[in-house]
């Protein structure tokens, strides 16, 4: 190990130590305690936001050559502070998850089970570009009574430190150890090497970003991760589908946002209605600046569409470009999803009811919707105040997940003086 890494090491290992000894705090203090922290940390976001935009105007400075997707998530605007402080009072307001009892039985012999949620414990958040992510993720983490260590990009470091001190200021309000959210010295890569190899000390990490961070957080880790695969999201129109509705549904789900996650980046369309609904969603999109990748039944209706290859449709564009291909039914749009999808968010749009059940049985992604935009996978918009992250795996949490899939869970066993024969 170099003098670089091993300075990392050392560094996260004092962190990673004094967070072990934060989160027994959390996992002991009452709801509203956490809840204090919360709230007070919400009104230094409002209070400092200022110094919060001041220093995202860094970022954006330093930061040269930036793609118009990477900018998106990487500015803050008084809308985004503000959202971030709701979104911390959000998150307060909810059922506190430690302590439930999420089953309950009892033996034969008169034990008495109980399956009790509980916090993770420490929380390695990876995250690139979008500073807002640390204000989400830290109150998801406290709320779930877990310390978490949050390691943004080296674009977003101004903001991340800014961020970082309005929640400690709501630690400190609320009589919590400041070591509950912590943030790196500085921007040295190797630091994430260190997390991934924080066995015993990390008990979770959780990567938010690009295929490139995901891929590397997996290969290299040697604690448990949480993780998700790129956003590559349908929307299949149905023969049966409202056309009204299928064009509003498609200019938002692709448009409202080009560079997050939940952004359909394919348009499935039915054979039986692309003739007539086709031209109409393909001028939709470009009046809002949508370019088009598409397959040759798609071309033949609309002749001036750019042709698609087939690493086009397995491409999470993050930019205002949709993949196109007309499919014959169900069961087409299902394997032609099942062959590019990355198992996150598909949408179906139809009055049929049989179709939608048979396509939201048929996917196996982590969330389907009916008749609603895809960029709805949000957890925000699923009532858990925020989200750490839209997990895609098969294990634990999927989808967005808020504070309930942050804990997990151990057994109390009551008893009247059973012994086992």
């Amino acid at each position: 190990m170099n003098v670089i890494a091993d300075t990392a090491a050392t560094s996260l290992d004092r962190a990673a130590r004094a967070a072990r000894a934060a989160a027994r705090t959390l996992a002991r203090v009452p709801g509203p305690q956490r809840d204090r922290a919360l709230l007070a940390a919400a009104a230094a976001l409002r209070e400092r936001s200022a110094a919060v935009l001041a220093a995202n105007a860094a970022d954006l400075e330093a930061a040269s050559g930036l793609t118009e997707a990477f900018r998106d998530r990487l500015v803050l605007t008084p809308a985004r502070v503000e959202a971030m402080a709701r979104g911390l009072e959000e998150i307060a307001a909810l059922p506190d998850p430690v302590g439930r009892v999420l089953s309950e039985w009892t033996r034969p012999n008169g034990l008495v089970i109980r399956r009790v949620a509980q916090p993770m414990g420490v929380i390695g958040m990876i995250y690139e570009s979008r500073p807002n992510v640390g204000a989400d993720a830290a109150g998801i983490c406290l709320k779930a009574g877990s310390a978490v260590i949050l390691r943004g990009g080296k674009e977003s470091l101004h903001s991340a430190r800014a961020i970082h001190a309005c929640l400690l200021d709501g630690l400190r309000a609320a009589g919590l150890p400041g070591a509950a959210v912590q943030i790196p010295p500085d921007a040295d890569r190797a630091y994430v090497g260190a997390m991934l190899r924080a066995s015993g000390l990390i008990d979770l990490i959780i990567p938010r970003g690009g295929k490139g961070l995901v891929t590397r957080v997996l290969e290299e880790a040697r604690v448990p991760v949480l993780a998700h695969a790129e956003g590559l999201c349908h929307t299949y129109v149905h023969a049966a589908a409202d056309p009204a509705m299928a064009r509003t549904i498609l200019a938002n789900a692709k448009m409202r946002r080009t560079g997050i996650c939940g952004a359909t980046e394919t348009l499935l369309i039915d054979a039986a209605i692309a003739p007539s609904l086709l031209p109409l969603l393909v001028a939709d999109l470009r009046a809002l600046g949508c370019d088009f990748r598409a397959d040759a039944r798609a071309q033949a209706i609309v002749a001036d569409l750019p042709a698609a290859t087939e690493a086009d449709f397995s491409t999470e564009w993050l930019a205002p470009v949709l993949n196109v291909a007309v499919v014959d039914g169900v069961e087409s749009a299902l394997a032609h999803i099942a062959r590019h999808g990355s198992e996150h968010t598909e949408a179906i749009v139809t009055a049929d009811e049989s179709a939608a059940r048979e396509f939201l049985d048929g996917i196996g992604s982590a969330v389907g919707m009916w008749n609603a935009s895809t960029q709805f996978c949000d957890g925000g918009e699923f009532g858990f105040g925020a989200e750490i992250g839209i997990a895609t795996g098969r294990l634990h949490a999927r989808g967005p997940v808020g504070v309930e899939q942050l804990c997990t869970y151990r057994y109390h066993v009551i008893g009247t003086g059973q012994t086992r024969p």
